[in-house]
C-alpha cells in the first residue's frame, strides 16, 4: 500500500513552512540540526534538507521536535500560521 501524499503529491505538508520559520530564526539547516541534537533528537542536516525538498516524510516525533526548537505550534508548522 503506498504512503499517503498531500493533494499536490508532496510527501509532507511542512516543507515551505519549515523553510520560512527556520529562516525567521536565522538558522541554517546545519544550525537547526545542531539545535535539535542538543535537545536529544537524532536529526542531521540531510534530514532537514530532505524534508524541505519534499523527498521525505515527517514522523510525529520529528514534527514535535521541530515545533519545540523553532518555538511554533503544530498548526503553525502544518498550516503556515504566524507564531504569536
Amino acid at each position: 500500500m503506498p504512503k499517503p501524499r498531500s493533494k499536490t503529491g508532496e510527501k509532507n505538508l511542512i516543507s515551505a513552512n519549515l523553510i520560512k520559520f527556520r529562516n525567521e530564526k536565522k538558522y541554517s539547516q546545519r544550525l537547526l540540526a545542531y539545535q535539535l541534537q542538543l535537545k536529544g533528537y537524532d536529526m542531521d542536516k540531510n534530514v532537514i534538507t530532505r524534508i524541505e525538498t519534499n523527498k521525505r516524510y515527517v514522523t510525529d516525533i520529528e514534527l514535535k521536535a521541530l515545533c519545540e526548537v523553532l518555538e511554533v505550534t503544530y498548526e503553525d508548522l502544518i498550516d503556515g500560521n504566524e507564531p504569536e
